[in-house]
């Protein structure tokens, strides 16, 4: 659940590297602070030295957020206490997918005085499903063929209807379609101009959708890339209004007819987050 705007001022001591001079002394201040991009959230875990060093001055970690500047790398300055929590950890629920936030942590101690902040750290929520069906072309050709997002009623935003659309391999429209090749294995060939796939680590496969982090700055293949269960891909599109698009892919299951597969998508034009950073 979301939390409360908190005055500027207000915000601006929580989270100022002056703690001035409070009844007692602040608690350590996370060193460390990673992000996983969700669907419409973003779970944060953080390193737990203000408790491990002084467990009887420990009394909660707060977390906040503010607005960020993707492409100036900048977070803004009116903090929102999103909550608080005693473990290390936290998910930020209720945020809008594409939007990029910047957050950062502090701890608190029993005699009310507040740490230093972590460092920041900005995240993109975005749109993901599971469990995705799709046949082989040779099989079910109007249910081979995927496509990220389909800008349908062409206003260039992005609504659900419009996402993880399924379709016919033999449709240009597609970002890829599963083929099988002589030998039964499976493919995911890429279809619409300037889309491309690459393994998101060729040499082994990802626990979890979630664990596909980051879309690299690379040439994307755009020829087939074989299916594997437990493997990851990462896909560049052409947004078609000068920016890239990129998505995410899980392999899940492959048989002889068609696999299983989940996927994520990044809604914010041209930004490569993913999932966890």
């Amino acid at each position: 659940m979301r939390g409360w705007w908190l005055p500027v001022l207000a915000a601006l001591v929580a989270c100022s590297n002056d703690n001035g001079p409070g009844p007692g002394a602040p608690p350590e201040a996370p060193s460390t602070l990673a992000s996983v991009s969700l669907d419409g959230a973003v779970a944060l875990t953080w390193s737990d030295n203000p408790f491990q060093s002084d467990p009887g001055l420990f009394q909660n970690y707060r977390v906040y957020s503010t607005s960020y500047d993707l492409d100036n790398d900048r977070c803004g300055s009116d903090w929102l206490l999103e909550g608080t929590t005693v473990a290390p950890e936290f998910v930020v629920g209720a945020l809008t997918n594409g939007i990029p936030r910047c957050f950062t942590v502090t701890a608190f101690s029993v005699d009310g005085v507040e740490s230093d902040r972590s460092p920041t750290r900005p995240d993109t929520p975005r749109p993901d499903a599971r469990n995705v069906v799709l046949y082989t072309v040779q099989d079910r050709a109007e249910q081979s063929g995927f496509r990220f997002w389909d800008d349908l009623n062409g206003d260039g935003d992005v609504q659900n209807a419009e996402l993880g659309i399924v379709r016919s391999g033999n449709s240009g429209t597609v970002d890829f379609f599963v083929d099988r090749d002589v030998n039964g294995d499976l493919f995911l060939n890429p279809v619409r101009a300037g889309t491309g796939v690459e393994y998101a680590d060729p040499d082994n496969p990802v626990e979890d959708l979630t664990s596909i982090d980051f879309a690299p700055d690379q040439t994307y293949r755009t020829s087939g890339i074989q299916a594997v269960p437990g493997f990851g891909y990462v896909v560049e599109m052409d947004g078609l209004d000068g920016f890239k698009r990129y998505g995410a892919v899980r392999v899940t299951h492959v048989g002889q007819t068609f696999l299983i597969l989940d996927w994520a998508f990044q809604t914010d034009p041209g930004n490569p987050e993913l999932m966890i950073r």
